[in-house]
Order: C-alpha cells, then sequence, then structure tokens
C-alpha cells in the first residue's frame, strides 16, 4: 500500500469520526460564517499578521544583540527563549497568511496542510516549548542563586542542552499527537483541534491544559523568584553588617559579573509577571471551551483573548532590551550619534588602572624630585 493510500485511508477513518462528532462543530461552523459577513475575523488575522511580522524582526534582533554581547555562550536557555519565540512569530505569519488565503483543501496536500498548519500545530509547538524554557530558566536562576555551590558541582551545558533537547521533543510530541487525533479535514474545511472522539477526553484535556501551562507554571516562577529574592535580601543584609566593614571590596570583573546576574534575574521577573498577565485570559477561556461552555473559537471574545496572547511572545524582545544591559547596550551603539556610555564595572576598572599609574608616577618622581611621599589607594588625582 503506498503512502498517500495510508494517508486517504487514515483520513477517511479521522472523517468518519469528526462526521460522528460533528455536532460538538456545529456551532463553530455557524459561528464562522457570522463573522466572516461582519469581517472581524480577517481585521484579527491581519492584525495577528502584522505582530508576528514585529516578533520576527524584534526577535531576531535580540538574538543578534545577544551574540555581539558575547552572551550566547553564558547565557544558552536565554537564546533558547528567543530562538523559540522567533519561530513561533514565523509560524505565527505563515499560518495566518494560510487563513486568509481561504486555500481549498483537497487530497492528500489539503489533509497535511490542514494537521500541521491550519490547525496551529507548529504554532503551538513553539509557543508551548518557550512557555516550558521559562519554568527551566526560573528553576537554573534559583539553583545559582540560591544553591551556588551546588549548582557549580552539578550543573554544566551539557545538563542545560538536554534541557533544551527535552523542551523541544516534548512540545513536539505533544502538539503532534493531539492535533493528529482531534483534527479533521470535512469538505475542504480544517477543523483543527475540536474533533473529540467522547467529552470526557475533552474535558480531561481542557483541565490538564490549564494546571500544566498556566498553574504549575506560575506556581514554579513564584517559588523559583521568591526564594531568589529572599536569599539576595539576606546576602545584602549580611554584608552590610559591620562585621565586613573591613573585607576587600569585590574585583571588576566579579562587579561585572554581578551586575550581569542581577540584570537577568530582573528581566526575567518581569518577562514572568507578563506571562502571568497575558496568558491567563486565554488559558482560562480554552478551559471554558473545553468544559463544553456554550463559548467557541469564532467568537469575539476569544478573538481579544488570543490577540493578547500573541502579543506577549512579540513584546519579550522589547523587554529584553530595556532590561538587560548587555543586550541594551549593544542595541545602543546602533544608534547613529548616540553617546555611548561605559557600564559602572568598566568604570570601576578604568578608576583602578587609573590610580596604579598614579602610582607608578608617583615612584618615577621620587628618583628625581625631593618628594617621595606615595599616594594612598584611594587618591583621586587626575591624569
Amino acid at each position: 500500500m503506498t503512502t498517500e493510500s495510508l494517508a486517504t485511508s487514515h483520513q477517511s477513518v479521522v472523517l468518519t469520526t469528526a462526521q460522528v462528532n460533528v455536532s460538538q462543530t456545529t456551532d463553530d461552523e455557524s459561528a464562522v460564517t457570522s463573522w466572516s459577513s461582519f469581517g472581524v475575523d480577517r481585521y484579527f488575522e491581519v492584525a495577528v499578521i502584522v505582530i508576528g511580522i514585529v516578533g520576527v524582526a524584534a526577535n531576531a534582533l535580540i538574538l543578534y544583540a545577544l551574540v555581539s554581547s558575547k552572551q550566547h555562550k553564558k547565557q544558552v536557555l536565554i537564546v533558547n527563549q528567543n530562538a523559540l519565540d522567533l519561530l513561533a512569530c514565523l509560524f505565527l505569519i505563515v499560518t495566518y497568511i494560510l487563513k486568509i488565503s481561504n486555500v481549498s483543501l483537497t487530497g492528500l496536500y489539503g489533509y497535511w496542510l490542514c494537521m500541521m498548519l491550519l490547525s496551529e500545530n507548529l504554532l503551538w509547538f513553539a509557543i508551548d516549548g518557550s512557555m516550558i524554557n521559562l519554568a527551566v530558566i526560573a528553576v537554573e536562576r534559583y539553583l545559582k542563586i540560591v544553591h551556588p555551590i551546588w549548582s557549580k558541582g552539578k550543573k554544566h551545558k551539557r545538563v542545560m542542552y538536554v534541557a533544551m533537547a527535552l523542551q523541544w521533543s516534548s512540545s513536539f510530541v505533544y502538539n503532534m499527537s493531539l492535533t493528529f487525533t482531534t483534527s479533521a479535514v470535512i469538505d475542504g474545511v480544517c477543523y483543527g483541534v475540536v474533533v473529540w472522539e467522547n467529552h470526557v477526553a475533552k474535558i480531561v484535556h481542557g483541565v490538564w491544559h490549564f494546571l500544566f501551562f498556566y498553574a504549575v507554571i506560575l506556581l514554579v516562577f513564584i517559588v523559583c523568584y521568591w526564594r531568589i529574592l529572599v536569599t539576595v535580601r539576606r546576602q545584602a543584609r549580611v554584608m552590610a553588617g559591620p562585621s565586613n566593614a573591613g573585607t576587600s571590596q569585590p574585583t571588576a570583573a566579579q562587579a561585572q559579573s554581578n551586575q550581569i546576574q542581577s540584570s537577568i534575574t530582573k528581566t526575567m521577573i518581569v518577562v514572568c509577571a507578563f506571562y502571568a498577565v497575558a496568558w491567563l485570559p486565554e488559558n482560562t477561556y480554552y478551559l471554558l471551551v473545553e468544559l463544553d461552555v456554550k463559548l467557541t473559537f469564532h467568537e469575539s471574545g476569544y478573538y481579544a483573548v488570543v490577540f493578547i496572547s500573541f502579543l506577549y511572545i512579540c513584546m519579550n524582545p522589547f523587554i529584553y532590551a530595556t532590561r538587560f544591559d548587555p543586550v541594551k547596550l549593544v542595541l545602543l551603539s546602533l544608534i547613529p550619534c548616540k553617546k555611548y556610555e561605559q557600564p559602572a564595572a568598566d568604570a570601576v576598572q578604568i578608576g583602578t588602572t587609573t590610580n596604579r599609574m598614579v602610582e607608578l608616577r608617583a615612584a618615577q618622581e621620587c628618583k628625581v624630585g625631593p618628594s617621595c611621599e606615595k599616594p594612598g589607594p584611594n587618591v583621586n588625582t587626575e591624569l
């Protein structure tokens, strides 16, 4: 039996299941007609394409800044986050251009086009992977700051690469299995993730999806970043205590490393807070649809909540651009006629070099002049 005949037979089985459950999609079909005649769905689709284009440009620019600032080797999870958001924006553009085009789905070509793109399969593969990656970043930040000794001994690049591979593979398998079992092409129209064998499976999936992709991930954010903030404040109080008054100041490299780590943590806290706000409406709406509340995927309320969630993957790069210092400095350097300012750690390094040059000059003057008094380490002499 050829590949085409196998796909055709599988399609006929799916169509049979879809026709048995066609009552589940009747409301959706009538809603599509009414909203299409009004044109609201077309405005939404065009707006989503614009979001995708802006998101592609912004995420690509952030990836360039990460590579240019040499942070892509140190912050591989941040790079992975932007790569997934970039991929999601690309699939967002392709998927909604196809939806606007009203492609007729016939034969094997139409079946695979529905399963992979029009059902938003590949789009949600990238979005779900991005969600999981945010939780992994929170755990990585927690281990690095709260348990630094254990983190240095156990965590290394191989572990992070394995974690990234699991994110991509698990999201891919989940979305492929979900789409191919709950989608169908009926009369040339793609019905994505709406054809369920029974109501119990639909309800169970809806509850599981809400708990895993929102509640559990949000709980990981709260626990990890709360513990990070508590640890940072405790360390600050200890360092500010009288017993540490005479301790040596951190070197320029240590100061720069601490500044970058603090910038990363603050940036990810803002990203996660934005995630909690942007994805709550969409996840709640999806749960209500799966619980058989009288809602469909073709109403103005659905367009509004999905627009907010898609806006999230477009706005993420702007958070990195304004909150993550290494990325911010690279982007500022691209602006014409923009005066480049040295970061604080570089200023410390310059000050240290200046003091050493002052001491060297004073030592040379001692050999030729009457004054042999060596300036102290804190002399603020200008060259």
